[in-house]
């Protein structure tokens, strides 16, 4: 009898997963929308959609944080400020941080179909091209001294759609369907994505990640496995460092090593979560800033 009501009320107002997907699936609409714009680009201005989501990003917190760095500089100019007025002036400044969040997230969610199209172009086009040539900037030559995968040729950067992942040679060969971009929805939208094996977990994880990237105050990308952590920031990084961000994985590095510092320092950074938790931990217990992780 239980079960008979259950499935009449489902089938009266849908189950919660059909719902979620009626709210998603307009959004998903629009980021098909925004890739359908994008094909006609060159490779330079489809890198220059990272920069115009960055500056649209900055100018919506521009307030904030300019009133940020003016107390941050009267501090700096009076050494001897007593503690309670600094104490009342870093309580002004973490109000401002959290203000400066609660706009990223506005604008993160304007900006998501449009993002998102990007992502889903740029692994179109480095699977249907054996490499993608663009105007060198300082990073592609940084990159370029490092590895293979990425060459100088005169003021043009060569990046090939095959690289190493794991020691493993990989050619990039995945582009978005509709259900992973569901899924990255999901994920941006704080939620849990369940996928089953196949599905695209790591592809879906490309979207959210690069998108909140662009607000410049980091990704963390947690998995269970250290093996996981070290290819998959290997296997997926080309496609956010082509645009400009930084990747890293912290078990790359020692514990309390400056190589993990800066590693916490990249756009995105992934890792185990055992390390960032005794990363944590090892903070809890510094007795100086200049131990912090």
């Amino acid at each position: 009898m239980l079960d008979l009501i259950t499935k009449s009320i489902s089938k009266l107002f849908g189950t919660k997963s059909d719902r979620d997907l009626k709210e998603i699936q307009p959004i998903v609409d629009q980021v098909l929308v925004e890739y359908s714009k994008l094909s006609g680009l060159s490779n330079d201005q489809l890198r220059g959609k990272t920069l115009e989501f960055k500056k649209r990003i900055a100018d919506h917190s521009a307030k904030e944080q300019g009133q940020i760095d003016t107390i941050k500089n009267k501090i700096n100019a009076d050494p001897e400020m007593d503690v309670e007025s600094k104490e009342t002036l870093y309580e002004e400044i973490d109000e401002l941080e959290k203000t400066i969040v609660k706009n990223n997230k506005e604008v993160l969610d304007e900006i998501l179909p449009e993002a998102f199209a990007v992502v889903k172009e740029t692994a179109k086009r480095f699977k249907e091209n054996s490499s993608l040539e663009v105007t060198a900037t300082q990073a592609d030559r940084d990159y370029a001294a490092k590895r293979d995968s990425v060459n100088i040729q005169g003021d043009k950067a060569i990046w090939s759609h095959t690289w190493l992942a794991a020691g493993n040679s990989v050619t990039w060969d995945m582009v978005h369907y509709d259900v992973q971009l569901i899924g990255g929805v999901v994920l941006h939208q704080g939620k849990i994505s369940e996928m089953g094996t196949g599905e695209g977990k790591t592809l879906v994880g490309t979207l959210p990640v690069y998108l909140n990237a662009l607000s410049g105050l980091g990704v963390h990308v947690v998995t269970v496995n250290n093996y996981l952590a070290k290819r998959d920031s290997e296997w997926n990084g080309p496609l956010f460092e082509f645009h400009g961000l930084s990747v890293d994985c912290i078990d790359k590095h020692e514990p309390n090593s400056e190589e993990r510092r800066k590693a916490y320092l990249a756009d995105i950074t992934f890792g185990t979560n055992n390390e960032f938790g005794f990363d944590y931990l090892r903070d809890n217990m510094s007795r100086s800033p200049e131990d912090l992780v």
